[in-house]
């Protein structure tokens, strides 16, 4: 079963980060409250190996050591399927997990599957955007319609 209608949530700074349990990349279960006390990058993404995404995700990578040593944890979210998040995180080295939602259920909690227009043709997707979650479990930051240059070094000066 897959998600087809448009996200209603809308999340505000301060709300409680909606849980979770996805596969990651590696096969293992990552549920966000089993990662209180540290803060969180959870980002959405549209697809693995696109322009865009790419340049996102090696843009974490390549701040990742900066990112840690402020304690934080990176989580990359899109519907691919893991053995697809497998080649993408190989390929570009990526220091971090990539979780599948496949059924779209979390992009719903977090209001990200909206619907988007192409060549004049409308199509539900994942709106790029990015959550930083707090040691305790709340939204410090929203960014939606994320736009890609220079989105990880804002988040640098957040921190």
């Amino acid at each position: 079963m897959s998600v087809s209608l448009e996200s209603t949530t809308e999340l505000k700074i301060g709300d409680k980060a909606p849980d979770f349990t996805l596969i990651a990349d590696d096969g293992t279960s990552v549920s966000l409250s089993d990662l209180n006390g540290q803060k969180i990058i959870l980002y959405f993404y549209p697809k693995d190996d696109t322009p865009g995404c790419t340049q996102q995700a090696c843009d974490f990578r390549n701040h990742h050591a900066e990112l840690v040593h402020k304690n934080v944890c990176i989580l990359g979210v899109s519907k691919d399927q893991t053995a697809r998040h497998q080649k993408f995180k190989q390929k570009y080295q990526l220091p971090f997990r990539l979780l599948t939602d496949s059924e779209g259920t979390v992009c719903q909690k977090y209001g990200v599957w909206q619907k988007k227009w192409l060549y004049g043709k409308m199509y539900y997707g994942i709106e790029r955007s990015t959550f930083l979650i707090d040691e305790t479990g709340h939204l410090q930051k929203i960014w939606r319609k994320v736009k890609v240059p220079q989105h990880v070094q804002d988040i640098l000066k957040l921190l």
